[in-house]
């Protein structure tokens, strides 16, 4: 890996072909890369398109063994779904396949994606009789009415 420890597209790809040869003995002829738009899963195994997604954040805050893992764990979801085989997480084959291949069932949380999450919050009160409502996602305060007095919403903390 070339740029200080970054790894590219390309790179993945490589690492993907190679593990999926070493631990599988099978060849991975699709696409691994990375997708930023993930936010709380290590990486995710297409089916229609036999892809598989890598979250770029887990390799950076964890390393290349998370790495590693995370992509092994995708493999059997892979190679499993490509023989018609159980690919599923409550499937026994699966289960048999992480095992024998050391790959771990879950991947490392990054916290940081959750906190933030649960900070998001959106703070509502009636102008009538101040009852208050905390809310995950945002509400047109023309559209809603207080639920105990019937009064209008004013919107009081933004995230």
């Amino acid at each position: 890996m070339k740029n200080g420890g970054k790894m590219t597209d390309q790179e993945l790809q490589q690492l993907v072909e190679q593990l999926s040869l070493e631990y599988f003995g099978r060849q991975f002829i699709h696409k691994a890369y990375f997708n930023p738009r993930l936010r709380t899963t290590g990486g995710r195994y297409l089916l229609k398109s036999h892809n598989i997604e890598i979250n770029k954040k887990s390799y950076e805050l964890f390393g290349i063994n998370e790495l590693r893992g995370i992509i092994l764990h995708e493999l059997c979801h892979y190679h499993l779904h490509i023989q018609g085989k159980g690919y599923k997480h409550r499937d026994k084959d699966f289960r048999d396949l992480l095992t024998k291949v050391g790959a771990p069932r879950y991947c490392s949380r990054i916290e940081e994606n959750i906190r933030k999450y649960n900070k998001m919050i959106h703070l509502y009160e009636c102008l009538s009789c101040k009852q208050q409502y905390p809310r995950k996602r945002r509400i047109d305060v023309s559209k809603y009415r207080c639920g105990k007095c019937y009064g209008f919403l004013k919107k009081l903390m933004y995230p």
